[in-house]
């Protein structure tokens, strides 16, 4: 079996969501026990993840050193992320692959997705990415970015388009067939457009769960499986009647997106990425706490979508 595990939240940087290298270690440490179960038991996988915190930090860093050094552009730290997260989640895994005596190889993919240079979200930046700059630094920054003005100061502002294809799905989709464990398309990927058949990257963040459904459908993923901080995805979420759901059409599920259920800060774009996975093809998208995947694989927890 074939699958995508798309890791977020606490996954890489436990509850407090900081970049601090230690904290990323440990956390990875955790989650490489639950990849290496799915490992030991046959699977083949691809991770991928996000990097808000990561690049967040990368930028504080640019702010602190603009003075000495140009800074560098958005999609140039998405690919530094990438290098970092890969290393911890390829030293963590391998580890505790030794530990376990799992002999299997593991690569990260440096991975840029195409998206369309003509996407509505290019002509209104609304995200906000980074730390807070003073009037001063903002008018430095506006020569790389777009800023925008927030109660405190500044921040940079990026467009979220979405992702078309995974530019290198098929070195992927090769190296998981051939046994390896991929680390691919971190933080959504990096961005990039082409013109007249030459890639360019741009400033942008393309959805993490988008781009990782976008993978599963293009290596042929049997499962795509997203791994949060809820065992389930529930309607009416922290309210009273609160319900659960464990085993749910794809019909049923877009009913209940269409109705609001699912904030488009939380838990929107995971449920959108878990229809278009199976829309476009996909047994079955899985969503469910790091802790519990294993056990929402055998089925005994989770939230199930199918066709």
């Amino acid at each position: 079996m074939k699958a995508i595990v798309a890791l977020g939240g606490n996954a890489l940087t436990g509850k407090e969501r900081k970049a601090d290298i230690e904290k990323q270690f440990e956390a990875t440490k955790n989650t490489a026990k639950s990849i290496a179960r799915m490992i030991k038991n046959g699977w083949h996988i691809g991770i991928t993840h996000g990097n808000g915190p990561q690049v967040g930090a990368l930028l504080l860093q640019q702010k602190i050193a603009m003075q000495y050094v140009s800074p560098m552009p958005l999609h140039v730290l998405g690919a530094l992320t990438q290098g970092e997260i890969g290393y911890i989640v390829q030293q963590c895994l391998l580890n505790e692959f030794r530990r376990q005596g799992i002999k299997r190889k593991i690569a990260t993919v440096v991975t840029q997705v195409l998206v369309d240079e003509n996407d509505e979200a290019f002509k209104n930046p609304t995200k906000p990415v980074g730390p807070i700059y003073s009037d001063e630094e903002a008018e430095k920054m506006k020569k790389q970015y777009v800023m925008g003005r927030v109660e405190n100061g500044w921040r940079i502002l990026v467009p979220s388009p979405k992702p078309i294809t995974i530019i290198e799905a098929d070195v992927i989709k090769q190296l998981m067939e051939d046994g390896v464990v991929v680390i691919a398309a971190g933080g959504g990927g990096i961005p990039v457009i082409e013109r007249n058949g030459v890639l360019e990257g741009v400033d942008a963040v393309i959805d993490k769960d988008l781009a990782s459904q976008k993978l599963a459908n293009e290596i042929e993923a049997d499962i795509l499986l997203i791994l949060t901080d809820v065992e389930y995805v529930y309607l009416n979420y922290g309210k009273e009647n609160e319900k659960a759901l464990e085993d749910v059409s794809v019909e049923e599920m877009e009913k209940y997106y269409r109705e609001g259920h699912f904030p488009p800060g939380s838990m929107g774009p995971k449920i959108e990425a878990a229809i278009n996975f199976i829309k476009n093809g996909g047994k079955e998208t899985i969503i469910t706490s790091i802790d519990k995947a294993w056990d929402a694989l055998e089925g005994k927890t989770g939230t199930h979508i199918h066709a």
